[in-house]
Order: C-alpha cells, then sequence, then structure tokens
C-alpha cells in the first residue's frame, strides 16, 4: 500500500467511525443509561435517512433536510416514550425485545407505505460537493471531510452536556440510582424521555448525513443495529466516551480489514471485541463492578 492510498483508508476509518460514534452514542443513551433495549434503533437509522431524502426532495435544501429529519425524530421519541417506553423501565428485558421488535415493524410498514421498496439517493449541498485538495497527490471529497468536523463537534457537544451541565448531571445521578433523584424532587420521568428522544435523534441523524455518502434503501439500519450494540459493550456500557473511542477501533479494523484482509474482514470486528472483552470484561472505558 503505498502512501496516498494509506492517507485516504485512514480518513476513510476516521469519517466512518465518527459516523458509527454519533449512532452508538444514541444507543448508549438509551440502552447504557436508561437501561432499555431498543432493537429499533437502527430503524431510526433508516428512519433518518429517508426522511432526508423526502424532506430534500420536497425543499431542495440538505440543511433543511438535516434540521428536520432531526427534529420529527425528537418529537417520535418523545411521543414513543410517553406512550411505550415508560412502561418498560425496571421490567424484564424480553418485554424490551418484544416492544421494539414490534416498533421494528411498524417503522418498516410505516417506511414501505410511504416510501415504497424503491432505493434513493440524496445530493449534498452544492458546496461541500467535489474533493479537496490535501497534498500534491492526495484529494478527499468535501463532504466526508465535513462529516469529520460535524461529528467531532457534536461529540464534544455530547461530553460537554453529560459531564458540565446540571441536565448532564441528572442524567447521571439517575443512571446510578433513579430513586434518589425522585427523593430530591427531581422529575426524573421527564429526563427519561428527553434522553430517549435524544438516544432516537442521534440515530436518525447517522442515517441523515450517511444518506449523502451511500443509497437509501430498506433494511439499511440492519447492520448498524449490530455495529452499535458492539460499539456499546466494547466501549463500556454507558460510557459516552467508551462509545467514542470503541466506534474509532471498528471504522479502522473495518477499513483496513477489508484492505488487507478482504477475506475475514467481517470477521475481525468480532475478534477485535473478543479480545478487548478478553482484556476488560466492562469494556475499554466501562466502570470495573465491586
Amino acid at each position: 500500500m503505498d502512501l496516498i492510498t494509506f492517507g485516504v483508508q485512514l480518513l476513510n476509518a476516521v469519517q466512518y467511525g465518527m459516523v458509527l460514534f454519533l449512532v452508538a452514542s444514541g444507543l448508549t443513551l438509551v440502552f447504557g443509561i436508561l437501561g432499555v433495549i431498543n432493537l429499533a434503533h437502527g430503524a431510526f437509522y433508516m428512519l433518518g435517512a429517508y426522511l432526508a431524502y423526502w424532506i430534500a426532495l420536497m425543499t431542495g435544501n440538505f440543511l433543511v433536510a438535516l434540521v428536520g429529519g432531526v427534529a420529527i425524530a425528537f418529537v417520535l421519541g418523545l411521543a414513543l416514550e410517553s406512550v411505550f417506553i415508560r412502561w418498560l423501565y425496571g421490567r424484564d428485558h424480553l418485554a424490551q425485545v418484544l416492544l421494539s421488535f414490534g416498533l421494528i415493524l411498524v417503522i418498516d410498514e410505516a417506511r414501505q407505505l410511504l416510501f415504497g421498496k424503491d432505493v434513493h439517493s440524496v445530493a449534498p449541498p452544492d458546496w461541500l460537493s467535489g474533493s479537496l485538495q490535501l497534498t500534491d497527490n492526495l484529494s478527499y471529497p468535501v463532504y466526508r471531510l465535513a462529516i469529520c468536523v460535524f461529528c467531532l463537534a457534536v461529540a464534544a457537544l455530547i461530553f460537554f452536556v453529560i459531564t458540565r451541565t446540571k441536565i448532564g448531571m441528572i442524567v447521571r445521578a439517575g443512571a446510578e440510582n433513579r430513586e434518589m433523584t425522585r427523593v430530591l424532587g427531581i422529575d426524573y420521568d421527564k429526563v427519561n424521555r428527553l434522553v430517549f428522544a435524544t438516544g432516537i435523534a442521534l440515530a436518525a441523524l447517522g442515517g441523515i448525513v450517511t444518506a449523502p455518502m451511500s443509497t437509501v434503501y430498506p433494511g439499511m439500519g440492519d447492520g448498524m443495529l449490530i455495529l452499535s450494540f458492539v460499539v456499546v459493550v466494547l466501549g463500556g456500557i454507558g460510557s459516552v466516551a467508551g462509545a467514542a473511542v470503541g466506534a474509532l477501533l471498528i471504522g479502522f479494523t473495518d477499513t483496513f480489514g477489508k484492505v488487507f484482509f478482504p477475506s475475514v474482514s467481517g470477521m475481525l470486528i468480532y475478534l477485535l471485541m473478543a479480545i478487548v472483552l478478553l482484556w476488560r470484561p466492562n469494556g475499554i472505558l466501562g466502570r470495573r463492578e465491586v
């Protein structure tokens, strides 16, 4: 592999890892903090991509599609938490799996009713089209570079909210001891609603930013769901920083695995997870149980 090809693959790995972090961070909030196994997380990723396609088709503006898609997903998350998810806290995992599987079926039927079975494409904004010349021989698509910067900004915002704000402190305290927060007079039901809706919005955001880089098609969230769970477990359940580290590790493993070991690239991610969990059973940044 020459230096130029290595540079391109390096950027591809970072870009893929950052998009994966967007989706996995939403799952970290829902699964790691709320304790809800949401198998429909990948379906919301797909829904985000379809919303981007639909809104961009109506308005001709990708930024409107991005903001509109996230807003719709957030409102949908609020409604789902209020009607369905709120009854799952503290219940066994079977109930969570069955309900979230039902959500997958409903979302997929709605997708087929509204958008059909066709494959669609979403164009990036004109000002993010083309390639940027990074060195004399290395150019890279502007949109993919913009996605890296955008995802870094979102990651920084998540870290700031979780670690430096009152709402982040309440979320972390509630994850440790929900009853204690209620005794302190905190409306943790409202916090749960916001956390779940934020998780759904992050999944949809991942689908929206991915749409211009690939096609929008039924079932596109299935693989992302599995990888998101791998990221959450690899990084440490409930750790947003761990999700970032896990997503980048998977981005590098998947990208360079396809280049150097194409025949076994599909199993490298799971081999990585097995090695990490043997080393640290609670994940890279997971807390040790005492």
